[in-house]
Formats: C-alpha cells, sequence, structure tokens
C-alpha cells in the first residue's frame, strides 16, 4: 500500500525569493518614504510661510489630479519604452523637487508660484512612476508569482507611509527643513541606480517584447477604455477602484481630527497619531499574514468580497461611539484595504494583453488614485451638510452598493472571463 502524500504547502512571500524583486522591494519602500518625509517637511514649511488653505487645497490637488488625466498617457510611455527609465525618470523629477525645495528653503525665497510649480513636478514623478514600477515587477517575478509581487509592493508602499512621517519629523528636528530636504533627495538614489543595469524590461523578455504601439496622446486613453470593455473582469477591477476611490479614497484621512475630537482625543498627541497610523498598521499586517500563508488566490468575487467587508469596517468606523472600537475598526479597515486593492491590481495586470499592459494598467491607475481628487467633496464638503460621521457612514453604504452589483456581474462570468490573458 502506498501511503498518500500531503501536497507541498506553497512557499511564504515567494517573491521575495526573486533577488530582483528583493532589491526592488527595499528601494522602492525608500524612495515611497522619500516620498513622505518630503510631504512632511514641505508640508509644515508652507503653512508656516504661508498659512495658506487654498495652497494647502492645491497641495492634494497636485498629488492626485496628475493620476486622473495622465496615467494612461504614462502607461503608454511604460509600452513603448523601457519601464526601468521611465521609473529613473519619475525618480528624477522626485529629487529635483527635494532639491528645490531645499534651495528655496535655505535662501529664504521660496515664493507662492515656486511652491505651485515644485508640487505639480512632485505630483508627475508619481504619474511615471506607478505604470511602469507595476510592469516591471510583472517582467521580474513573471505571471506566477505576480499576486505575492503585487501584494508586496503594496505592502513596502504602507511601509513608505508608516515610517515617512516619523523619519521626517526626525529629520526636519535635527538637519532643519533646508538640509533635511537635500539629505531626503538622495534617498531616492538607490532605485534609481539599480536600474541603470537590472536586467528587466523588454530586451530580457522571453520570446521578446511584443510590438510596441505608437504613444498617441488622449486617443490612447479611447482605446484603452474600448479595449478594457471586452473584458469583463479588467471592467469590474476598474469599477471597483473608481467607486473606491470617488465615494471614500483618502477623503476620511483629512477628517481625521474632527473624528479624533468627537471621540475625546482631539488633541496632537498619542492617541491622535494612532488613529492616523491605523490603517498603515492594518495593512501592513495584511501584507505579512496573506503572504506568510498564501492565502487568497486572485479572483474577481474574492477581490469583490475583501471590498464588501472594507466598506463595513469603514461604516463600522464611521459610527463607532468608543475610541477603542474605532481605532479597532481602522485596523480592520486597512487590512482589508490592502487585500481588496492588491488583488483587483493582480487581476488587471494577469488580464491585461502584453503588448497594452502598461496602458491598462495606467487606466487602473487613473480609476483608482485619479478619482481619489474628489473623495472630498463626498465626505469633506457632504460633511459640511450632515456631519462627517454621516457623509463617511452614507459613503460608505453607497460603495457597499455599488459593490453588490460588481458581484452580480462576477457571478455570470464564465470560465473563458476570469482566465488570464497571457
Amino acid at each position: 500500500m502506498i501511503a498518500a502524500t500531503a501536497p507541498a504547502r506553497p512557499p511564504s512571500f515567494p517573491a521575495l525569493r526573486h533577488p530582483g524583486f528583493r532589491i526592488y522591494f527595499v528601494t522602492s519602500a525608500l524612495a515611497m518614504m522619500a516620498d513622505s518625509i518630503e510631504h512632511v517637511i514641505s508640508y509644515w514649511m508652507l503653512f508656516q510661510k504661508f498659512h495658506s488653505p487654498a495652497l494647502g487645497g492645491f497641495a492634494v490637488i497636485s498629488h492626485w489630479v496628475p493620476f486622473l488625466l495622465f496615467s494612461v498617457h504614462a502607461g503608454a510611455l511604460a509600452d513603448r519604452f523601457d519601464a526601468r527609465r521611465i521609473i529613473q525618470l519619475g525618480m528624477a523629477f522626485f529629487m529635483a523637487a527635494s532639491l528645490a525645495w531645499s534651495f528655496f528653503f535655505l535662501t529664504d525665497t521660496l515664493a507662492m508660484w515656486h511652491a505651485v510649480l515644485i508640487l505639480t513636478i512632485h505630483g508627475f514623478a508619481g504619474v511615471l512612476w506607478g505604470p511602469a514600477g507595476q510592469l516591471l515587477i510583472h517582467d521580474v517575478v513573471g505571471p506566477g508569482q505576480l499576486p505575492s509581487a503585487v501584494r508586496l509592493n503594496a505592502t513596502a508602499r504602507w511601509l513608505g507611509l508608516l515610517f515617512g512621517p516619523a523619519v521626517g519629523g526626525a529629520i526636519l528636528l535635527g538637519l532643519g527643513p533646508g538640509y533635511g530636504i537635500l539629505l531626503n533627495a538622495a534617498i531616492y538614489l538607490p532605485l534609481a541606480v539599480w536600474l541603470w543595469r537590472a536586467p528587466y524590461g523588454p530586451r530580457f523578455r522571453v520570446g521578446g517584447a511584443p510590438p510596441a504601439r505608437a504613444v498617441r496622446g488622449f486617443a490612447d486613453i479611447v482605446t484603452t477604455v474600448r479595449d478594457a470593455r471586452g473584458n469583463r473582469t479588467i471592467l469590474s477591477m476598474l469599477a471597483l477602484a473608481g467607486g473606491a476611490a470617488l465615494l471614500i479614497g483618502s477623503g476620511y484621512q483629512a477628517q481625521m481630527p474632527s473624528f479624533a475630537a468627537d471621540l475625546g482625543h482631539g488633541d496632537a498627541g498619542i492617541f491622535y497619531s494612532m488613529l492616523l497610523a491605523a490603517d498603515a498598521a492594518g495593512a501592513l499586517t495584511a501584507g505579512v499574514v496573506l503572504e506568510g500563508r498564501d492565502w487568497l488566490p486572485p479572483r474577481p468575487r474574492t477581490a469583490l468580497v475583501l471590498a464588501l467587508a472594507w466598506c463595513c469596517a469603514i461604516l463600522g468606523f464611521a459610527v463607532a461611539p468608543w475610541y477603542p472600537l474605532a481605532l479597532a475598526l481602522l485596523f480592520v479597515s486597512g487590512f482589508f484595504s490592502l487585500a481588496a486593492n492588491a488583488m483587483a491590481q493582480t487581476l488587471v495586470q494577469l488580464h491585461a494583453p502584453s503588448a497594452t499592459r502598461g496602458r491598462v494598467i495606467g487606466l487602473y491607475n487613473t480609476a483608482g488614485l485619479g478619482l481619489r481628487a474628489f473623495s472630498g467633496v463626498t465626505i469633506g464638503l457632504g460633511g459640511t451638510v450632515v456631519g462627517v460621521h454621516a457623509s463617511l457612514a452614507l459613503s460608505a453604504v453607497a460603495l457597499f452598493v455599488v459593490v453588490l452589483g460588481l458581484l452580480g456581474l462576477a457571478r455570470r462570468m464564465g470560465p473563458a472571463e476570469v482566465a488570464p490573458a497571457d
């Protein structure tokens, strides 16, 4: 009698077994931390010098609107040219912004139009990095380990967002704004330098790169939308990302002082800081737990169920009457947010045709990041009418209904519609 052997358990953190991805994970986490550090120092100095709510509002607009208008164009560039060079161009824009801040802070010559220009440069840097970075990790790990790579890439982003404010505050206190943000420019260098000779991209693909399509400006957006309509998996994930960004996005984070005050911890201190960090802590936990156990293979229905759980957590936070409960629900929100978003992005990459993958990823970034520019309307302006608790709760309910509709669409998908494109 032959003893039955148990199936081998999939390895933990499979994408990190690729040496190239390990380097990209660390250097991109550093670059994201540098992005966050720049926000900490520059926003503080802008407030100290101008005390302008309008400029603060422009800082948010300049961060998200470029994603809305130019993500597909950035994806087209990544399809047409070497993704490594597009990312390096993004890093050059980031470093140029930090160096410009440093010059104006050290010489005390910053004018408002300088700030507007630098904030705009910084916004375009993120757009260039987005689609090209996703295209690169597809080349590094291949389709088999893509779910792990996308999840870990999102985890690296949250690592940077979690540690950036602490490191930025320490640099601001230790070196001052001018020299501090000058040092910050150097933190982008490891990623840019590694990409110079990294053996990934069109030249290194097995079977060669697909025929490159010319970059056609705004016509690319129309063509990419038309192509996406033929794949219901891509279409449902785009709708999920766009609905989440438009209805909730990051709008509630800007209202956190109001939530903290209503929960009895409105002073700047550890309790307020814990509310700000709870989302990031939950997302990091999701990255570690899901990678360590290799749970949840990417499927449209699974991504939508995770999004429903996120809606419930956000709704619970909106109406929570006690600080410990609100803190716990924000942690749960961060967990399901990373799980759902990483899976949706993985599905889009797996189903996108290789010749236009960058454009499709750019379209996903348009929906998932660009539409965040309007999340302040649904929550912030809505909060002036019914209160921020009610506006966030209503937004969560509205998104829940949207996701239920998408779940109904996913139930009608046939096997061919959930199989990856290549």
